[in-house]
């Protein structure tokens, strides 16, 4: 299959999305562009296995995973920053409480099951139905449903989440938009 216009911009479309999920893998912003980068290129390579008809994202997504499992296994026997000091030199701390949740929220995805935390950035983040998830991940829509179902239940014991009302503005922000800012 040679590559046309529409395939071209069907894996152009993928990027940002593929962008997100290499992020939610590996935590760091470079490494992500690197596997989203290689995965472009080994689809461009391989575009003759591509089966039209089938969904170009879902066939991306899983070059991205495979090529990042594989990746994972090769640097399991690289010396990690065990103590923090490095890791802690590269980040910045938040300057606003909307970025203190999102770290939080990060930090408790972080400690989330790998494969809690796939199925969960698959179908939650990057929008792919239950069954292209489990296609991505091989296996069962009934795996990825509860993996998403745990990840969702234990994401919110970590972030205190029980109901709405736990969502956007703190209770001294809609105090104060409830009496008109005064």
């Amino acid at each position: 299959m040679a590559m046309d216009d529409t395939v071209r911009n069907s894996i152009l479309a993928a990027v940002p999305s593929l962008r997100a999920f290499a992020i939610s893998l590996c935590g760091n912003v470079d490494r992500a562009d690197d596997l989203v980068q290689e995965t472009m290129l080994r689809a461009i390579a391989n575009i003759d296995s591509f089966q039209p008809g089938t969904n170009m994202s879902a066939w991306l997504f899983t070059i991205l995973r495979n090529h990042f499992r594989s990746e994972y296994r090769k640097r399991r026997r690289e010396v990690e920053d065990s103590d923090g000091h490095y890791a802690d030199s590269l980040k910045s701390q938040p300057e606003q409480h909307g970025h203190i949740e999102f770290a939080e929220f990060r930090k408790a995805l972080g400690f989330l099951p790998a494969d809690q935390r796939e199925a969960l950035i698959l179908v939650g983040a990057s929008g792919f139905s239950y069954e292209e998830a489990a296609n991505i991940c091989g296996c069962a829509v009934g795996t990825i449903k509860s993996r998403v179902n745990r990840a969702r239940t234990r994401l919110a014991e970590m972030l205190n989440v029980n109901g709405a009302d736990d969502f956007g503005p703190d209770e001294q922000t809609r105090a104060v938009m409830a009496g008109g800012g005064e």
